[in-house]
């Protein structure tokens, strides 16, 4: 137990440096994606809002537990916490549940874990103790050998939850420790290098996508061409947005929502559901929320205290822009179809507890400024 270190959190003048505005943020999202999930729901069998209600006050106590940490031991475990992880991918390829056509969750009874969630969190904890262990190496900045490890990093959990299938959270994955790379020291050539060697990877994996995958991906340019096959789902997620206007139909009106037209719409497409209820000032209102808490986490990974607490406040950040800018361009058809969640207002237990396990990583960057 020695070498586990808790901060000065858990006293009165360490808590007296508490992100509270962090904290704001994170619960008025949760607050109004709980009363958002309760609409979309309504015409289920099961409100899903209840058990939401429940992942949230988990999350909370997660979030609360982790930053009591001290983050020196977050990199202490960032390399233990990066393999069970990848075991746990491995697991899910070999005995998670199917849903679907896609192998993403492991079965632990009363919860379904999706560990390609953890998969987010991970690569960032360990892509900061990589870059902190290896900081006085790479004085003259970072070379494509240099970046081969990082790279190896990202490249394990995306892969392997890519086989799921899970385009959009292996997606995510690279963009987490991209968002990473970007901050270190990498010389001007090498970026050059990575874009070229980004798009003929996708090159590479384009072919291997799942059928459905590819149609997604070639009908989002022209999602009228197939409205009721690949395009469905944008089609009529732009309905409901649309059909939205200024003002909104109101809480329980919508009716791409209550006809059940919006597919996944407590899901990926919970942000078509607000939409199509509160409108353009709704979301103006929502995205403001959004971005004032990525504003508030690179705040925090621009004051922190070492570089490791920096690079890791730089990948959840990235988590969290990615995330929302990926779901709610799909949404309203700028991007392809890929299903991510959108952080806080989606529902799905491992992803409430992933958000609000990375927000504890946040807050222990944030208290940790504070201690010697």
């Amino acid at each position: 137990m020695a070498d586990i270190a808790f901060s000065a959190a858990p006293h009165r003048r360490a808590f007296s440096r508490f992100p509270w505005h962090l904290a704001a943020l994170a619960l008025s999202i949760s607050a109004i994606g709980i009363w958002n999930l309760a609409s979309a729901s309504r015409s289920a069998h099961a409100p899903v809002w209840i058990q939401q209600s429940w992942f949230m006050g988990a999350g909370i106590v997660i979030a609360l537990a982790v930053c009591l940490f001290d983050t020196r031991t977050f990199q202490r475990l960032a390399w233990i916490a990066y393999f069970g992880v990848i075991v746990l991918l491995v697991l899910v390829l070999l005995k998670g549940r199917w849903v679907m056509g896609a192998r993403r969750w492991l079965d632990l009874g009363a919860f379904n874990l999706q560990p390609s969630e953890l998969a987010k969190i991970t690569v960032a904890l360990a892509l900061a103790a990589w870059f902190t262990s290896d900081a006085e190496k790479r004085k003259d900045g970072y070379g494509v050998v240099g970046l081969a490890i990082p790279m190896l990093i990202i490249a394990v959990p995306a892969a392997l939850t890519l086989r799921q299938p899970d385009l959009g959270t292996a997606l995510v994955i690279v963009a987490v420790g991209a968002t990473q790379i970007l901050f270190a020291k990498v010389r001007w050539k090498t970026l050059a290098l990575l874009v070229g060697i980004t798009v003929g990877g996708a090159v590479l994996v384009y072919p291997h996508l799942k059928p459905y995958q590819k149609k997604r991906v070639e009908t989002f340019l022209d999602p009228q061409k197939d409205a009721l096959g690949a395009g469905y789902h944008a089609t009529q997620s732009m309905i409901a947005v649309g059909s939205g206007q200024g003002l909104g139909k109101g809480w329980g009106q919508g009716t791409q929502t209550y006809l059940s037209f919006l597919p996944e719409q407590h899901t990926d497409f919970i942000f078509s559901v607000w939409a199509e209820e509160r409108g353009f000032l709704g979301c103006m209102g929502l995205l403001a929320l959004y971005f004032m808490l990525v504003a508030s986490a690179i705040d925090i990974a621009g004051a922190a205290r070492d570089r490791f607490g920096s690079f890791l406040a730089v990948g959840i950040t990235g988590m969290l822009f990615w995330q929302v800018t990926i779901n709610i361009g799909m949404v309203v058809g700028v991007l392809p179809v890929v299903g991510v969640t959108l952080p806080l207002m989606s529902y799905g237990g491992s992803s409430v507890l992933a958000i609000y396990g990375a927000l504890g990583l946040l807050a222990a960057v944030s208290m940790r400024r504070f201690v010697n």
